[in-house]
């Protein structure tokens, strides 16, 4: 393995629209840590929002943070006390961790741990650098099947995994997904991985149902065409991508008897939920909070191909282009997702 440096490069937020690369230095891994040169970070939404508004809902940034969660790389050193993994490792990192003693993590659910120390959330550094720490348990070995946009790109999935098991999506479910971004796009996939017979996805964007279709979707609708409510659909299973609160409402009256909606993308404060449907249609909704236990079955996806995450990849950048990277979805209409190169 390269000598690890003393120092290394990192995209810090500095303030809003404020990004500036710096030297700091290289973290030692605590002891059941593993130290990974970070080699891909995909950049969400969560990143654009932190470094356009400097806040998402209570979480507010009050000192220079380095955005960036989706993330892999390679271990380049453990702690004393770690014994997962041995430099050279690829892995896929899952980017929060908990506390490990509470009710919420005693009882299998640690993506609800209140003591959830997740990156590129104020006050946690993210990954958007040359090098980080995490907790053994949270650095998933990747197979050498798996590209390194698509190691870092397991974040995004677990979502669509963890948006499919919370919809009990199975062999035959009727699924409806609005939003075709990234999420959607993952989710759609997913679906059909976990034995969906039907899988419609909506968008108004033509290039990204297009994409859809190519993926994973049976069918697509453009609802700036063609209204939701005008295509006649009712699915098992809603999953909610797109953030939009009127595209929820719209697409919660879809759902047929007995169905389960699974609000996923992060739109406004308030929900217009159409109760007299919801109640006389006994509806389940829930919704969800980043996943938890899903790096195992999304590796397993991705490198079986039954997911294609190197498709979604529009735009690759380095370290020094953050700010590109961030703001790629606005700059340029057929960006689908971005790629941050730490070491470029």
């Amino acid at each position: 393995m390269p000598q690890i440096p003393d120092t290394m490069r990192a995209s810090v937020l500095r303030d809003i629209q404020d990004v500036e690369v710096q030297e700091r230095p290289v973290p030692a891994p605590g002891p059941h840590e593993v130290l990974v040169r970070v080699e891909a970070v995909g950049t969400c939404g969560s990143d654009t929002h932190y470094y356009e508004q400097g806040r998402i809902g209570t979480f507010v940034v009050r000192d220079p943070l380095v955005l960036g969660h989706e993330a892999g790389g390679v271990v380049v050193a453990t702690g004393a006390a770690a014994q997962l993994h041995a430099p050279g490792d690829r892995v896929s990192i899952e980017p929060g961790q908990p506390c490990f003693v509470c009710a919420q993590c005693r009882a299998g659910r640690y993506n609800l741990c209140p003591d959830m120390k997740f990156f590129a959330t104020p006050p946690i550094d993210g990954a958007f650098c040359e090098y980080v720490t995490v907790h053994e348990q949270f650095a998933h070995r990747a197979p050498e099947s798996l590209s390194d946009d698509a190691t870092g790109l397991i974040e995004p999935l677990s979502v669509g995994v963890w948006a499919c098991r919370k919809g009990h999506v199975g062999p035959g479910s009727r699924v409806l997904i609005t939003g075709s971004g990234p999420i959607g796009l993952v989710a759609a996939q997913t679906a059909r991985a976990f034995g969906a017979s039907e899988v419609v996805v909506t968008d108004v964007a033509a290039h990204r149902l297009q994409l859809a279709a190519e993926l994973a979707a049976t069918s697509t609708i453009n609802v700036a065409e063609t209204p939701l409510g005008d295509a006649g659909y009712e699915p098992d299973v809603l999953l909610e991508c797109s953030g939009v609160p009127a595209a929820a409402s719209e697409a919660i009256r879809a759902v047929g008897r007995a169905g389960r909606v699974v609000l996923v993308g992060m739109g406004g404060e308030q929900l217009a939920l159409p109760l007299a449907h919801v109640q006389n249609f006994e509806i389940e909704l829930t919704g969800t909070f980043r996943y938890a236990n899903t790096w195992p079955t999304a590796i397993a996806l991705a490198s079986n191909r039954e997911v294609d995450l190197d498709r979604l990849v529009t735009h690759h950048f380095g370290l020094a282009e953050v700010p590109a990277a961030l703001t790629a979805g606005a700059t340029d209409p057929k960006a689908v997702k971005s790629v941050v190169l730490p070491q470029r």
